[in-house]
């Protein structure tokens, strides 16, 4: 398996990996909007230097993908000024449970504290199990429950 940060030419794939996030995802928030809808700007993201995109290649196929992301914290009460903001993150059915995204966030963690960064989030819907379950794996703690109210 091959981590490397991803190209202008992994585009194609990368936005059918996004339209496959969103399709998981819909089951688990009635509240998005109908398709065609759209996430990220995965090209912005690929040219910034506040944002690393990477892909996992198994046999010469893009099988994976994840991407950290600077984000200022609006929070003063804390101690630390910026965090790296994990998303993107999708494997191909496939390569499903071969540690694809365990190798993604091994790398993500690297960038971040090459960045000098010290604190890593990201966001998951309590009800997405198995996502849960691998980013435990990879070290990642519950910290707040986001709770609404649809009226």
């Amino acid at each position: 398996m091959l981590i490397r940060k991803a190209t202008i030419e992994d585009l194609p794939v990368l936005l059918q990996f996004e339209q496959g996030i969103i399709t998981a995802e819909r089951p688990f928030d009635s509240t998005l909007k109908p398709d065609p809808i759209s996430y990220y700007d995965l090209e912005a993201f690929i040219t910034s230097t506040d944002v690393q995109v990477l892909v996992a290649e198994i046999d010469g196929e893009i099988a994976g993908s994840g991407y950290a992301r600077i984000k200022k914290n609006p929070d003063v009460y804390y101690d630390f000024e910026k965090y790296a903001y994990l998303g993107f993150m999708y494997v191909l059915p496939a390569y499903r449970g071969m540690g694809v995204n365990q190798a993604i966030i091994e790398e993500l963690k690297k960038w971040t504290v090459e960045q000098g960064l010290t604190e890593i989030r990201l966001e998951v819907y309590n009800d997405n199990i198995g996502a849960i379950k691998a980013y435990e794996k990879a070290g990642f703690k519950k910290r707040m429950i986001e709770m609404r109210i649809r009226l």
